[in-house]
């Protein structure tokens, strides 16, 4: 055996397993994987195999290359790579290019594998990897003018394959902070392309990335021409639509998936979009298309329960839930959790408890405890119910209060007005400036009398949030009702009303208020305003008490009589009536 054949065979040996080895993604860091996956799937041209130089063996030369693998094997990437790069300088050969620059990128070292992937294209002017990874690699580092010649000469040698490029280009790009940038580098590099759909995608995906929103339609449009069946470009054309005219959007794509039923992502879109428009039974549809072309996906089958479930149809959506379950759906406690809903709103409330037992985690759980203490205390059972809630573990501040205001309102509907109140007082010694425990604590200070703490609370509610109107609608209505400091409630209720001009309990203040004064022509004005927009027993307790004022005691009557039809129990309303009808 000749000393340049032996050569020749040891570096085939060396070399075999690893020439490719930017495209092993199972050997690299996860970002270098990412790279090489995207590389390997761009298909190249089959490049005529290069002449590798014929080399004489020398014992340095292949105590390097034992040192280049050995090192890198221990970890010693850095040594490796310089190891490699000074081989693939002495030995011109592009496989040990190709080497060193796997192991420079796998190392992260990526000014040693700019230089690496350069030799290694110098060496292999036709090698579509070493022009790819390195265009990659410049890409990624955020080096789009270096990037540049080498994509431009990459598209321009492979004509065939320029589409799949471009498509594979892109990912690369969207985390650079220049948008405008990008969008030039793909404007001149998609320029000698008119004719492909996908050079159109790309450049459309970039110029609305730089907030140009009329061109990146255009360029959608452009692309979905050329290659009217191309997913990609129909999907992003309807994304471009839908943020300012989802109608156009929901038309485009219903075209679209007639057109191309098989187009799975763009029926989806669809369906999405109409499930925003409140469009449910159409929604519906499109998702009971995709689900029978895909049976076994478990998030289809659950979308199409929440829609029967949104329209009503609670059969339905029963059956499709179990199809969720039964097709293991990942996230089982919201299909459980729904369940729950599902049996609430069919009034079985023992079945709905055993659902909600069920959801043990997940987004729901909070919520499904809270209705397990709702459950439990609508038979009667409060100190099950309120045990329910203390065994209920909160993520943050908003659940907390949640908890508490949840106890208090259970609590208040059992008429026990004083414990609620206290519960709520001591959630304030951990929480004492949050303003819905503060609203609804000074509200039950003021149904026991507490009438200075009630001001306190309702004071610090303002101090907190100053635009809080109910805040200072209940505060300056407290001081009308008991007919105290008249002036100072009416400016409370008046700067309510500013807040929330159509809130009809504010105008109902504001009504109250223009009686105290003695102004019976403004106040009906309000009073008729507010009943108007909302029947509610309270206020139809004080408009008939100041039509009665005003004379027109009829009226009044008739006024409180269906009133009192629709809400027999409503304590404000029977007071006012025993008062004028003894």
């Amino acid at each position: 055996m000749t000393t340049k054949h032996s050569a020749t065979i040891v570096i085939s040996l060396l070399l075999a397993a690893c020439a490719h080895a930017p495209q092993q993604a199972g050997e690299a860091p996860a970002e270098a994987g990412e790279t090489a996956k995207a590389a390997a799937a761009t298909p190249g041209p089959q490049a005529k195999k290069p002449d590798y130089p014929k080399l004489e063996l020398t014992g340095q030369m292949l105590y390097e290359f034992l040192l280049g693998e050995v090192a890198n094997q221990r970890g010693r990437g850095d040594l490796a790579v310089r190891t490699y790069i000074k081989l693939a300088g002495a030995t011109r050969d592009p496989r040990v290019a190709a080497r060193a620059a796997g192991m420079a990128y796998e190392s992260r070292d990526m000014a040693a594998a700019a230089e690496a992937f350069s030799l290694w294209l110098e060496l292999e002017p036709a090698s579509f990897q070493a022009k790819q990874m390195l265009s990659i690699m410049l890409l990624r580092g955020g080096r789009l003018e270096e990037a540049r010649p080498h994509l431009a000469g990459m598209l321009a040698a492979y004509p065939d394959s320029v589409g799949h490029a471009f498509m594979k280009i892109y990912p690369f790009l969207l985390r650079h902070p220049d948008k405008m940038e990008v969008f030039d580098l793909l404007r001149d590099l998609t320029q000698p392309y008119p004719r492909v759909a996908e050079a159109h995608w790309v450049l459309a995906q970039a110029a609305e990335a730089a907030g140009k929103h009329d061109l990146a339609l255009d360029e959608a449009r452009q692309a979905r021409a050329l290659r009217p069946e191309l997913e990609a470009a129909a999907l992003l054309e309807a994304q471009l639509l839908r943020r300012a005219s989802p109608q156009q959007a929901l038309e485009m794509l219903k075209k679209y998936v007639s057109a191309y039923p098989q187009a799975s992502e763009a029926r989806l879109f669809y369906a999405r979009i109409l499930l925003e428009q409140k469009r449910y039974a159409e929604s519906r549809r499109e998702f009971r298309y995709l689900l029978e072309v895909h049976p076994e996906n478990a998030d289809l089958a659950f979308a199409v329960a929440m829609l029967s479930l949104e329209m009503g149809e609670l059969e339905q959506a029963e059956n499709q839930l179990h199809l969720a379950l039964d097709k293991g759906k990942r996230d089982e406690h919201t299909v459980y959790y729904y369940l729950g809903q599902l049996s609430e709103a069919r009034k079985d409330d023992e079945k709905a408890l055993e659902h909600y037992l069920k959801v043990r985690d997940g987004e729901h759980a909070h919520a499904a405890r809270l209705r397990m203490a709702f459950l439990a205390a609508k038979t009667g059972k409060i100190e099950e119910a309120r045990e329910y809630l203390r065994q209920t573990v909160t993520q943050n501040n908003q659940q907390r209060v949640q908890l508490l205001l949840t106890e208090a309102q259970l609590l208040r509907e059992a008429k026990q007005i004083e414990e609620a109140y206290r519960v709520l007082t001591q959630g304030l010694e951990k929480l004492p400036g949050h303003p819905n425990l503060l609203y609804v604590a000074a509200m039950l200070a003021d149904q026991l009398g507490k009438h200075e703490a009630f001001e306190q609370m309702m004071r610090k509610v303002i101090q907190v949030k100053p635009d809080h109107a109910q805040a200072y609608n209940a505060l300056g209505y407290s001081l009308l009702d008991r007919n105290e400091r008249i002036e100072e409630g009416m400016q409370l209720v008046e700067k309510a009303s500013q807040l929330a001009p159509d809130d009809s309990a504010v105008i109902d203040s504001v009504g109250w208020g223009h009686y105290r004064l003695g102004n019976l022509s403004k106040s009906l004005e309000f009073l008729r305003r507010a009943y108007s927009a909302n029947p509610d027993p309270e206020i139809a307790a004080h408009l008939g008490e100041v039509l009665w004022a005003h004379g027109d005691k009829e009226q009044a009557r008739k006024i409180w009589d269906d009133s009192l039809k629709l809400h027999p129990d409503n304590a404000v309303l029977q007071a006012v009536m025993k008062k004028f009808l003894p």
